[in-house]
């Protein structure tokens, strides 16, 4: 019998090597002997979230391989999609309208986008889509309150109808009145999916059907830029410029369907990691695949009421009481894809492997913005190698180049190696990257009631160099970027108020990003700390604090023996910049002529989260010092954030 061990992190495992009668070793139907003899008692067994394992795409890259649901509370308060301590956001104010990344973090997709992005974290994803293998159905029901301010209700439920094949359904909801008038938000997700493996574990299919409606309120701001200097009053009593009600209300709506079918083949020898607690990581040596998905958006923007305040630019001899702008995009994609693993079959650890991917993705589109019709192709090569040259050592490479199409040219080349020093000194991580991307579609052509262009620009450039040490060991991470931008795209305010337009620096930006996080523990008491340092010479145009904060400080113990539990709070900080303006019916964040610099405050939630038994429990109260330092703040020019809020939340899972 061979084997041969693989380095996962730090810690090393055996694998079993294997070939066609692989199927004999590890039944899919229970696993282990020992598993099969505990299926023949099923009155016996008491199942656990460890019966209950999901996968994704991302983890699916390497082989057929499961993690366990997570049943952790650690930042369980910060539910929020735009509310996470690593990803902080600015934004219109309130739970589920629009919003800009704070921190500079250029996206790395290339060939065409849309542009549209103010909305895009309440969206589903394929990369938010879980594959299930289940012992047992599984349920998993979530709910937050805040109020008429915030609902959130999520539901799951999965189940294997056969021991190889598992179906499964999610539905979101998050409904918000928001604190001012037209801050409504109403989002719907839901999703379809299933994971069938083939009984000898050479074959597999991952598919799924997305749905996303979001509704998202626009008021155009409050009329007044100085709100927190004036006497309190009702928040829902300050005038905005646009206060229409019912089926008139000023509204952006997103809908978005998509189909994804993948299926994939391991072709000769399979190697298994056994796995005690559920199931077995299968490693192929080849490896072919094919996707197809099928996705169609819908961006809309409506209103029907008269501009009696300004939230709209002054167009000469011209005046508009109702606005219907709406953009179609539809994708069709394949993508093709061959995988190579060249490794040992009995080592004491893996000296030397070999991966190589190779790839090739068709894309179809056709766009539609009013009178504007398009349609074009791009077809993209994608390759990766890695090699390992020892458990200490990684080499990675990844390509990828928009080869032919209406964006030919575009690539993206990433490059990264890993050095574990030791287990008690940590690992060393070299990065860099090299970007070429087209402009977005939102940049050179928009036809809608007040915002119309049609321009040419130069591609973007972004070189990334970055390094990053982690101890795990003693919780600390640290990690330096050098960004250097050539022909950046923003949106700028023109010499008319509130018209907005594209335009292209013709000077290269630099940016240095430093980011910190370490975490501390005295007996029960817990600090984690995460800290984000970026300099530039263009804050002008990036709009970028220059430090931003992150501190969490809690409580653990545990009450009756059964009740684990967490009391502190989060504290966030960030100091003064330029804030942006907001463009209501194109869905941008511009620079405005005339910039305001906002005071910045520590915001302070206090919360306490608990877990007991199958669920896990949190009670925050959001900004809890509004009315000691600041008795509110700015992070979008005329937009002011939420005030304090109570909410408590609630996630119970459910094994049988």
């Amino acid at each position: 019998m061979n084997y041969l061990i693989v380095n996962e992190g730090f810690a090393q495992r055996t694998i079993r090597a294997g070939g066609e009668g692989m199927g004999s070793v590890m039944n899919r139907g229970g696993g282990s002997g020992a598993q099969n003899s505990e299926e023949m008692q099923q009155d016996s067994i008491i199942y656990t979230s460890k019966y209950i394992r999901y996968t994704n795409l991302k983890i699916l890259k390497e082989g057929t391989q499961t993690r366990p649901i997570d049943t952790t509370v650690n930042n369980f308060q910060n539910y929020s999609p735009i509310h996470k301590f690593d990803k902080p956001t600015i934004g219109l104010g309130s739970a589920g309208i629009a919003y800009r990344e704070m921190l500079f973090n250029p996206s790395k997709v290339i060939g065409f986008d849309a542009g549209f992005h103010s909305l895009d974290a309440y969206k589903l994803t394929q990369d938010s889509i879980k594959f299930f293998r289940a012992r047992t159905p599984f349920t998993e029901l979530y709910y937050v309150n805040g109020r008429i301010q915030e609902q959130t209700f999520k539901v799951i439920h999965t189940q294997n109808v056969k021991p190889n094949l598992n179906v499964g359904a999610m539905y979101n909801r998050l409904s918000a009145e928001g604190f001012y008038v037209n801050q409504k938000a109403d989002h719907l997700n839901a999703a379809l999916f299933a994971w069938y493996e083939s009984p000898n574990k050479r074959y597999n299919i991952v598919s799924d059907v997305i749905f996303n409606t979001i509704k998202a309120g626009e008021n155009g701001s409050t009329t007044n830029d100085s709100l927190f200097r004036d006497d309190p009053i009702d928040k829902i009593a300050v005038p905005v410029r646009l206060k229409a009600l019912g089926g008139n209300r000023p509204m952006q709506t997103w809908r978005q369907t998509q189909f994804f079918f993948k299926q994939f083949y391991y072709i000769g020898r399979m190697d298994s990691i056994p796995d005690t607690e559920a199931s077995a990581k299968i490693l192929p040596t080849q490896r072919v695949s094919h996707a197809l998905t099928y996705t169609k958006d819908r961006y809309k923007f409506y209103r029907n009421e008269e501009d009696v305040f300004g939230a709209f630019p002054t167009l000469p001899s011209q005046s508009f009481t109702e606005t219907n702008d709406s953009t179609r995009v539809s994708n069709l994609r394949n993508e093709f894809n061959y995988s190579f693993y060249l490794r040992g079959r009995a080592l004491s650890f893996i000296k030397n492997e070999l991966k190589l991917d190779l790839g090739l993705q068709n894309d179809i589109y056709s766009y539609e913005q009013l009178a504007y019709k398009e349609n074009f192709t791009n077809t993209s090569l994608k390759a990766a190698l890695a090699y390992r040259f020892s458990d200490k050592v990684i080499l990675e490479a990844d390509l990828n180049q928009v080869a032919q199409g209406k964006h030919a040219g575009d690539f993206l080349y990433e490059a990264n190696s890993s050095f574990l020093l030791s287990k008690s000194v940590g690992r060393i991580i070299l990065g860099a990257y090299l970007q070429n991307k087209s402009p977005e579609q939102m940049f050179e052509r928009v036809n809608y009631q007040y915002h119309s262009w049609d321009k040419n620009f130069d591609r973007s450039k972004i070189t990334n160099l970055s390094f990053l040490y982690e101890n795990p060991k003693y919780k600390f991470t640290t990690k330096a970027e050098y960004f250097l931008v050539n022909n950046y795209l923003y949106f700028k305010e023109t010499s008319s108020a509130k018209q907005i337009s594209p335009e292209q620096s013709g000077t290269n930006i630099n940016l240095i990003k430093i980011t910190l996080a370490k975490d501390f523990k005295m007996g029960r008491f817990n600090l984690n700390n995460y800290l984000v340092y970026q300099k530039t010479d263009f804050q002008d145009i990036l709009r970028t604090p220059e430090i931003y904060s992150y501190n969490s400080f809690f409580y653990a113990t545990k009450f009756f023996k059964v009740l684990t539990t967490n009391i502190g709070f989060d504290l966030r900080f960030n100091t003064p910049f330029k804030a942006p303006a907001y463009a209501i019916n194109v869905g941008q964040f511009y620079n405005d002529s005339a910039a305001l610099e906002y005071s910045t405050y520590p915001v302070v939630d206090l919360f306490i989260r608990a877990t007991l038994k199958r669920a896990n429990l949190f009670l925050k109260y959001d900004y809890v010092n509004q009315g000691m330092l600041s008795t509110g703040y700015y992070t979008v020019r005329g937009y002011p954030m939420q005030d304090k809020l109570l909410k408590f939340g609630v996630s119970w899972k459910f094994y049988n």
